[in-house]
């Protein structure tokens, strides 16, 4: 086998502190991230204390507003550090991006004194977050979910179970969206429900075939009560909010999805420069070449197309569609990439010896969670030719 590393990617970012911030990253990553994922993974060890420091070295809330503890990072920085993030560990990378999600709520639709009373303990005090949409009967539907909350005086009583929630029972805090009003969209409210509440309590863990690592479990909230004041925006006004946090989020899949195939592609490079068959290395033929070039292809494409859509939002200019053509088509490639790793290491590539068997076993999350990409295309559909007639 060859020694070669693999070279960082060459990363094209609009500041010199968005460069010292990849650097400080990529320390991080070499010394606290990635000498354990392989072991902790294959141990479901969740790694707490490595999200305990990314919130000290302020890379929590690197998108969001400094008066309250954030980065004040454009999202085309932001999703670059995800990736990097993603590409050691996905169950850093998608962490780290659920717990933007879960701030996303607060700090776009929260009042003044809300995120001021709330948001610094969340970017850079060491809370961790999860976001509660997905319930057993309601997934892609989400405007169907049944959680219901009850007004009672300066209080809403929550009653009701949430599923595949990445961080239940290990979170901080949950942004919780809840029935308090009738059926459909309109109907649905956002609360930001502490992780201590009483009668709040988390299923034992779903057994992944991925990601073991990270916890995902079904939340259950018996007659949680939670004041008004944590209310997230208007009544009513929930499912909007989730939208736009989704749109968000799914960029940060999308930057995750490509970590997971650069890591990928550079294992399997590094393999086929020093794996020899026939008096010569395997890298020297054609049909490995080839694979090798379609690999790097759809990775530098998808990594194009979530910064342009990065680089809208920072804008202000409307993403939705190029967020879920983004998500659709990095985690396709994700699935592909890794796919083709594991061909390109033979029958090493199946065995747990080396990496390739895990990223490809944790791409496949990646096309179905925050809207399957079946929903991606009837949302990028939309955009095109209109609602669907009935």
């Amino acid at each position: 086998m060859t020694d070669r590393a693999p070279q960082p990617v060459d990363r094209q970012l609009p500041t010199e502190e968005s460069r010292d911030l990849l650097a400080l990253v990529r320390e991080i990553i070499q010394r606290e991230v990635s000498p354990r994922a392989a072991e902790e993974e294959e141990a479901g060890r969740f790694p707490r204390e490595v999200f305990t420091l990314l919130s000290e070295s302020g890379l929590l809330g690197l998108p969001y507003d400094s008066e309250y503890g954030g980065g004040d990072q454009p999202y085309e920085v932001y999703l670059q550090v995800l990736e990097e993030l993603a590409a050691a560990r996905l169950t850093v990378g998608l962490g780290v991006s659920v717990h933007s999600l879960a701030c996303h709520g607060l700090a776009g639709y929260g009042t003044k004194e809300q995120r001021a009373a709330h948001l610094p303990a969340m970017l850079g005090g060491g809370l961790l977050g999860a976001y509660c949409l997905s319930e057993p009967a309601a997934g892609s539907d989400a405007a169907s979910l049944a959680t219901k909350a009850v007004r009672d005086g300066d209080d809403w009583v929550i009653n009701g179970t949430k599923a595949w929630i990445t961080h239940g029972g290990v979170a901080d805090f949950y942004t919780v969206l809840a029935r308090t009003g009738g059926e459909g969209p309109k109907g649905i409210t956002a609360f930001l429900v502490p992780g201590d509440a009483e009668g709040l309590s988390a299923a034992a863990p779903e057994k992944k075939m991925g990601m073991k690592g990270s916890p995902t479990a079904q939340l259950h909230f018996d007659g949680v009560r939670v004041p008004d004041a944590r209310r997230l925006g208007e009544e009513g006004q929930g499912f909007t909010i989730a939208l736009a946090a989704l749109d968000a989020g799914r960029l940060g899949i999308a930057a995750c999805a490509i970590g997971v195939a650069q890591a990928a592609l550079d294992e399997a490079l590094a393999y086929a420069q020093g794996r020899t068959q026939f008096g010569r290395p395997i890298a020297d033929f054609q049909g490995l070449r080839f694979m090798l070039a379609d690999m790097a292809t759809r990775i530098e494409a998808g990594r194009a197309l979530y910064l342009a859509a990065a680089r809208l939002r920072d804008a202000g200019k409307p993403f939705s569609r190029q967020a879920a053509m983004a998500k659709l088509f990095c985690t396709d490639a994700a699935m592909a990439v890794t796919t083709d790793a594991v061909q390109v290491l033979g029958g090493y590539g199946y065995t747990q010896d080396f990496p390739v068997e895990r990223l490809m076993r944790e791409a496949k999350v990646l096309q179905i969670v925050e809207g399957t990409n079946q929903i991606q295309r009837m949302v990028i559909a939309r955009h095109l030719a209109g609602p669907e007639t009935r």
